[in-house]
């Protein structure tokens, strides 16, 4: 008897262990209804990647890019891709606004071009790859055609200025995925990178000097005109930062001084703004706000600056020899 009850006892633990275990393992969830998605990763491999609009090169700038349809059926389900288009402006004090052609806010974005389910085709760079397992389709859109579809010019575009670009996946029955529907880690996610959104800003890269460049620089201020040889050096990790060894042009040195008194400027599309001093025994300042030009056509630049404790207002040509 008390084998009988023993046996039962074993039996009934048992049991209550594998249901518990059932239950955690297989929860009470729908599995078989579960309706599955799609997202467009972006393949960034060049030359099919571009991020930026050169803003002296409007003309041959484009936004390109290869993008790999990602759903249960390999990347065959997508019907089209909408590529959508708006266009934004820092304005100081104000933030990133959206820029219309004219004086309103152009809100809406604008349908600029759209690819079709039949341009994904079946990767093939790579055929032992996972992502063969999916579809890619590229696309390029110029920067002309994207100034057009916003309903602007080129004249009208500035740097700094961001063409925002949206995609919108509609799949064959129906269904569409964009930047509102979809998951923060498929839109961030290192291996999802499937934003559904591209910022393309409006960039002047900034290629005034090298560390051994050598300048002839002419100062003129109310001590009257000065001449060195000055250098003018990219700041460690600012690539529109410059720094110019004497903003004087051996005004300083002239009097017994230090013939090092550099200022670090910022060079926003050829306009050039003083951001500090740098080595200086007299406390170089902002000159008022005045700004001025590189040209790099003719290798000029115009720098201004000041000296509060001597009251010096001083502007200094260099010319990149």
């Amino acid at each position: 008897m008390k084998m009988i009850k023993y046996s039962f006892g074993v039996l009934l633990a048992f049991m209550m262990f594998a249901t518990s275990c059932v239950d955690f393992i297989e929860p009470n969830v729908p599995y078989a209804t579960f309706n599955t998605g799609a997202y467009l990763r972006t393949i960034r491999s060049a030359p099919n990647t571009s991020t930026n609009f050169n803003f002296f090169e409007l003309a041959n700038s484009k936004f390109a890019l290869t993008l790999e349809a990602v759903d249960a059926e390999g990347g065959t389900t997508v019907d089209n891709v909408q590529i959508r288009v708006r266009h934004r402006r820092l304005i100081p004090g104000v933030g990133l606004e959206y820029v219309p052609a004219g004086t309103g806010s152009q809100v809406n974005d604008v349908l600029i071009r759209t690819l079709n389910g039949s341009e994904f085709q079946k990767a093939t760079e790579n055929p032992n790859h996972p992502s063969t397992l999916y579809t890619r389709a590229s696309f390029e859109i110029n920067a002309l055609d994207a100034i057009e579809a916003v309903g602007l010019t080129p004249a009208q575009i500035e740097g700094g200025d961001t063409f925002e670009f949206r995609l919108i996946l509609t799949d064959i029955n129906g269904r569409v995925f964009d930047s509102n529907n979809r998951s923060a880690d498929v839109s961030g996610g290192i291996f999802y990178d499937s934003p559904f959104l591209y910022n393309v800003n409006v960039v002047c890269p900034s290629n005034i000097s090298t560390a051994t460049d050598l300048w002839d620089a002419t100062s003129t201020s109310r001590f009257g005109v000065r001449t060195a040889e000055v250098r003018v050096t990219p700041v460690s990790g600012q690539a529109t930062q410059w720094e110019v060894s004497d903003v004087s042009a051996g005004l300083y040195a002239g009097f017994g001084f230090n013939a090092t008194q550099s200022g670090i400027y910022n060079d926003a599309c050829n306009v050039i703004s003083w951001l500090r001093a740098g080595t200086t025994q007299f406390g170089l300042v902002d000159p008022n706000g005045q700004t001025g030009t590189w040209d790099p056509t003719t290798g000029t630049l115009v720098i201004y600056w000041r000296d509060n404790g001597n009251n010096i207002d001083g502007e200094t040509v260099l010319v990149k020899k």
